[in-house]
């Protein structure tokens, strides 16, 4: 597979990592840009246009959390992945990173080839990120409090424009596909986040959480040790 079309940001403030990550990415073809803070990674983002951003979180100044945050913000963005490099292997680092936007968690040190592995299975979902494309939801979406616009990336809330991270958005896109049916989290794993991501085990109970937060809680309702589902 030809992997020149896509284009990789590598931002860390180590010098002998960002060599290291540039160097292997490069041998597969892929295009890669570096910064070394989050102000950086903001300003090449607009001309590079990356399709993954692998992002430190121990970054000076402006962290990699408030990056991501920073990014999430900014609807021409929306579909960039984010992966969080890190040596910290703490759940509640990975459930901040989940929580501001990241699709997944590499920790540092990684080997070559099992970082170009957990590359690829990211940029897999450039080839079926649109959820909706195998749902049908026209009619729900017409007739609902809460309306999904894909060409702008926006769910309507009564009314109002919300702009929700990329998995948040492909999770409600899910369980707004099917109202009251319960979705087991393997069935949401696997629609979300793809069966060669990994990711931790509060990952979809945090992306709920912050669901609930934006839309309201009484939308989705948790079916213990099931899953989750939309009321209409």
């Amino acid at each position: 597979m030809n992997y020149s079309k896509y284009r990789i940001l590598i931002v860390d403030d180590e010098d002998d990592i960002l060599e290291f990550l540039s160097y292997n990415i490069k041998k597969e073809g892929f295009k890669v840009e570096t910064a070394k803070d989050g102000s950086s990674a903001l300003e090449i983002l607009e001309s590079f246009k990356p399709h993954l951003i692998l992002l430190d979180v121990m970054l000076p100044n402006m962290d990699g959390i408030e990056t991501c945050e920073a990014i999430r913000m900014i609807p021409e963005h929306a579909n960039v992945l984010i992966a969080f490099l890190t040596a910290r292997g703490e759940d509640y680092s990975q459930i901040a990173g989940f929580e501001a936007g990241g699709d997944d968690y590499i920790t540092k040190p990684i080997k070559p080839k099992l970082l170009i592995s957990r590359i690829k299975a990211l940029l897999k979902r450039y080839k079926n990120q649109d959820i909706s494309s195998d749902l049908n939801i026209s009619e729900f979406d017409k007739n609902s409090d809460i309306r999904i616009d894909y060409e702008r990336y926006l769910v309507i809330v009564k009314g109002e424009e919300l702009f929700l991270p990329k998995k948040e958005f492909e999770l409600l896109n899910l369980l707004i596909s099917k109202p009251n049916k319960v979705f087991t989290r393997d069935e949401i794993f696997h629609k979300v986040w793809g069966d060669n991501i990994i990711v931790g085990d509060r990952t979809i109970d945090v992306h709920i959480r912050k669901l609930r937060e934006k839309i309201g809680s009484e939308y989705i309702k948790t079916t213990k040790g099931v899953g989750y589902k939309f009321i209409r």
